[in-house]
């Protein structure tokens, strides 16, 4: 999965001139944490919530409102703004965005061509829709989870028993944090024509293999915030 599948194409800017009082209100209106700040194109830094809120006068200030509000109206982006944020390239993976954020704590990357201009936004939230996609969770799949020796051959032998069962491969993942020493765990959703496929196939795969869960999720009532 690459960057510029999943990242926001049109995407709100200042520039380093525009008065801190005018960046706020963009992002307020918006709903959004975070504006890169652009000059003819370029990325030159990026301007959040956060610096916003570092910048501007404590609420125990003796200033009145008048002046609030002027003293925000003359401060510029180019005043608060991070003049070296981290970038990515649109031809990077969706992966590796994601390592990317989780090492450096952020919840965004501007992403930019070869010349340096700005073609799009990813956000944390972008990332887990590719991720969704990814697995195949939508699409109602089942989910088999196998310990599987740490050999070569021992996922493609699982895969051709499901293939066997005219089942169709959504996604794989293998993951070695949670298996015991010399196996691994390999996740595999599929999707079936009927309950009887899936039925044969679940006895061939138990019979087979080690099955460590098989589920397929409940995406009806999901919990929602109130």
């Amino acid at each position: 999965m690459l960057i510029k599948d999943w990242m926001a194409k049109e995407v709100l800017t200042v520039d380093e001139n525009t008065s801190l009082m005018r960046a706020t209100r963009v992002m307020k209106e918006n709903n959004i944490r975070k504006l890169p700040v652009v000059s003819h194109g370029k990325l030159i830094g990026i301007i959040t919530d956060r610096d916003v809120k570092d910048a501007s006068p404590s609420k125990t200030t003796s200033l009145d409102i008048h002046e609030l509000y002027y003293l925000l109206s003359e401060m510029k982006v180019n005043d608060v703004m991070s003049t070296n944020p981290i970038t990515m390239n649109k031809t990077d993976s969706l992966e590796k965005a994601a390592m990317v954020m989780l090492e450096n704590k952020i919840s965004g990357i501007p992403v930019i061509d070869a010349s340096g201009h700005l073609c799009g936004l990813l956000s944390e939230t972008d990332v887990m829709k590719g991720f969704i996609h990814a697995t195949g969770i939508k699409d109602g799949a089942i989910q088999y989870v196998f310990e599987l020796p740490d050999s070569p051959g021992s996922v493609t032998d699982v895969v051709k028993t499901i293939r066997e069962n005219e089942a169709r491969i959504i996604s794989i993942l293998t993951s070695y944090d949670d298996a015991a020493a010399g196996s691994k765990q390999v996740a595999i959703r599929v999707m079936l024509d009927n309950e009887t496929q899936a039925e044969d196939l679940s006895v061939e795969l138990h019979k087979h293999y080690t099955v460590v869960l098989e589920a397929k999720d409940e995406l009806n009532n999901l919990p929602m915030k109130e």
